[in-house]
């Protein structure tokens, strides 16, 4: 794998180091490809009949399939190789880190000392228990471990490591097209998510916009090139995420607003934005914070705004295996959330918060052959592990 975007504050591994990153992402294509579709068929063959000889029926839910799954050898085998590549990835990312943070730190203030963009930091917000609780997807300190002043660790690890952690889930696909624009991990989550907003309204031009669990800015700033005239925010909790966005919105010639504060509860006044979005923010918090996060965007949206939001394919469409599938991160990849969240029908969330349902819409994303975006209506007769889930709503 070629390396992931270069900027000023992208920490540059030396030619061992990137010899092992390649390694593993190498190694997880492999299982891409070749080792989790046979659990299929040790479903198929297996499992399913022993389960039905066992029960006198079929599962009826992706929870009997993985209490029956996790007793096969070969979902033992395949399941403790993904954790342990999954923890390699991040260990030698920050090993790539660590040399460089003294760098990195220096290069963030030369950045900011002369920014066209700001950064709100507000050491009063609170990392909510939710994410302080472990470390999501098995990334050392989470993404709000902080270090104490001008700290840009968790930002720099979560910018290289997402890109090693991404672009293996296209298997050997992603060496066909990682020289083409637009294809890395952080960069296919706005696409998606520009298009539903464009296909909802053409010609919709938001004068401000705010990009919730910003992490190190990669939506914001994809928001920010799509919609050049607007003033765009973006906002998270975890202030080293923020001082590493902010240094490499500055790096990347960007003009974004950085603010530390929690999704749930916003200190803007009510209509302060045309555009409030998303991406991957979901499934990193628990059932009743996204009920909260849906709420303030209702209430942060002026009258017409759109808000849309991307995350991992919801559970609907899913037969039981595929759905078991899809739930391994919830259970053995610090995700717990993950599972939950999936069961949750995306429609009846956007009505608690207060959108009319006639205005909300739920789609499937993909990628088309040229890396257009697909946007399918999401429906209950469709199984197909590997969309995402686009969904939001106009006030």
């Amino acid at each position: 794998m070629k390396q992931p975007y270069a900027h000023a504050m992208m920490p540059v591994p030396t030619h061992d180091e990137h010899a092992r990153q390649n390694c593993i992402a190498d190694f997880k294509m492999h299982m891409e490809d070749h080792v989790y579709p046979a659990n299929r068929l040790v479903f198929d063959q297996k499992t399913l009949p022993a389960f039905q000889r066992a029960n006198g029926r079929a599962p009826k839910s992706k929870h009997e399939v993985r209490h029956q799954m996790e007793r096969d050898p070969f979902t033992q085998m395949w399941s403790s190789i993904a954790r342990t590549l999954q923890e390699m990835q991040w260990t030698n990312v920050a090993d790539v880190v660590e040399r460089q943070e003294g760098e990195l730190k220096a290069r963030y203030r030369q950045l900011r000392a002369k920014a066209r963009g700001t950064l709100t930091l507000n050491p009063a917000v609170a990392v909510p228990r939710y994410n302080d609780a472990l470390d999501i997807h098995c990334m050392p300190g989470g993404y709000s471990g902080d270090q104490g002043e001008d700290d840009i660790f968790a930002g720099a690890l979560y910018d290289r490591g997402s890109h090693y952690y991404g672009a293996p889930l296209l298997g050997a696909k992603a060496h066909t097209i990682e020289d083409r624009p637009g294809w890395m991990f952080k960069e296919r989550q706005p696409r998606l998510v520009i298009a539903a907003v464009r296909q909802m309204a053409p010609g919709f031009k938001p004068k401000r916009i705010l990009d919730l669990g910003c992490t190190v800015g990669g939506s914001t700033i994809a928001l920010a090139d799509a919609f050049p005239d607007a003033e765009v925010y973006g906002l998270d909790y975890a202030a080293p995420q923020l001082r590493y966005a902010h240094a490499r919105a500055e790096a990347l010639g960007r003009r974004v607003h950085f603010v530390q504060q929690n999704a749930e509860a916003t200190d803007f006044p009510d209509g302060s934005f045309d555009l409030v979005t998303s991406h991957g923010l979901a499934h990193e918090t628990s059932a009743k914070a996204i009920r909260n996060i849906l709420r303030e965007c209702h209430r942060l949206l002026k009258p017409g705004g759109i808000t849309m939001h991307y995350d991992p394919q919801f559970s609907r469409g899913l037969d039981p295996h595929d759905s078991f599938m899809h739930d391994w991160d919830a259970y053995y990849n610090a995700e717990p959330f993950w599972g939950t969240l999936h069961e949750c029908p995306v429609l009846d969330l956007m009505a608690e918060a207060g959108f009319a349902r006639s205005k909300s819409v739920e789609f499937w994303g993909s990628f088309g052959p040229n890396l257009e975006a697909v946007l399918t209506p999401a429906n209950d007769h469709e199984s197909n592990i590997y969309r995402t889930t686009i969904f939001g709503a106009k006030k």
